[in-house]
């Protein structure tokens, strides 16, 4: 990276809906993978690169991301706003323009975005571009961009169009928006103060008309958790190798592997698939743990079989699970104790 002080925010403020009730008591940021908040993952890639100044927006649950930031060990210099009322993607980005120097572009990301981009190939492509922004997209399968916001490309690498969620038969590409960021100082000459406003919806439209939008190709791996599912499958892609960060070496077995940490597991408990224990969770005698992601201070009783589910922290389970997710404090007890 150039000698410029690059600084970056990072979006914190959603609900996390599509997550419940596994966001119940953690907001979206929190949410662990391998037993790593999705955020510390984000932080430590950010200082990999030189990025040390980062502020955060934040709204829900937003004392539990405070204090778990504003002491780091993550070589992160953690900044922060509390939102009273929520205001958009470019609203929230708004609200931190004190933050940035005028001179130097600066990151923007989103919270649940786990990823191996390539920031500084992206930094440096925006520099070159002379762009206000500057996209991070990637290519998906043709059958899914219904899901996602799709960007439309002319040669150059500049934006022609965007599509919002599109029919497979209306897509004109499968390059989907990253939710990666780089933006000028200028950018916030588009975004009002104090209004709800969106990236996508107002800012980007306006921009395309009067200034040339920038993308960047995010060959790398790239997941939104931002769904059950997509939760569950990018713990399948770190077990598979296609995501990488630094975590609790996996342990395989017989039949299966899993990630743990500081976890009570006997060994005749079973491990089938790709599972992770969170910190000081206690499996009882020949449980059967299949595809599962189970956070921290859960207990999983004796003979008692888990098959693809979550279950958050401070779980009790007495009886068979299958398919199903757990909120945090829940006692789940045999169907012969229930009165």
């Amino acid at each position: 990276m150039s000698d410029e002080n690059i600084k970056a925010m990072v979006m914190s403020a959603g609900v996390g809906s599509r997550l419940e009730p596994l966001t119940k008591f953690v907001p979206k940021p929190l949410v662990p993978i391998a037993n790593r908040p999705v955020m510390d993952i984000l932080f430590e890639n950010l200082a990999s690169i030189g990025v040390r100044d980062v502020i955060c927006n934040t709204y829900y649950l937003a004392d539990k991301i405070v204090e778990r930031y504003r002491n780091n060990n993550l070589g992160i210099n953690f900044n922060y706003i509390k939102e009273e009322i929520l205001s958009g993607t470019a609203g929230g980005v708004k609200k931190c323009q004190f933050f940035f120097d005028n001179e130097s572009p600066f990151l923007v990301l989103s919270a649940d975005g786990l990823s191996n981009a390539d920031l500084e190939k992206g930094l440096e492509i925006h520099r070159q571009s002379n762009a206000i922004a500057t996209i991070g997209i990637k290519q998906i399968p043709l059958e899914e961009v219904s899901h996602f916001g799709v960007v439309v490309t002319d040669e150059r690498g500049f934006i022609s169009e965007f599509q919002e969620k599109p029919s497979l038969e209306e897509a004109k590409s499968n390059y989907i928006n990253t939710g990666i960021y780089i933006f000028d100082y200028k950018i916030f000459d588009y975004i009002p103060e104090n209004t709800f406003y969106d990236f996508a919806k107002n800012v980007f439209p306006k921009l395309l008309q009067e200034h040339a939008i920038n993308t960047f190709i995010v060959d790398e791996y790239w997941s939104d958790i931002g769904t059950i599912e997509q939760y569950k499958q990018s713990t399948q892609d770190l077990f598979n190798g296609d995501c990488k960060f630094s975590h609790t070496p996996i342990v395989s077995t017989k039949e299966g592997s899993y990630i743990a940490e500081a976890a009570v597991i006997p060994d005749s408990v079973k491990f089938i698939g790709n599972s992770v224990i969170g910190e000081y969770s206690s499996i009882g005698e020949n449980a059967v743990i299949e595809n599962s992601i189970i956070w921290d201070n859960v207990v999983i009783a004796s003979n008692v079989k888990i098959s693809n589910c979550v279950i958050a922290s401070n779980s009790v389970v007495r009886r068979n699970l299958s398919s199903q997710i757990i909120g945090a404090n829940e006692v789940l007890v045999s169907e012969s104790l229930k009165i």
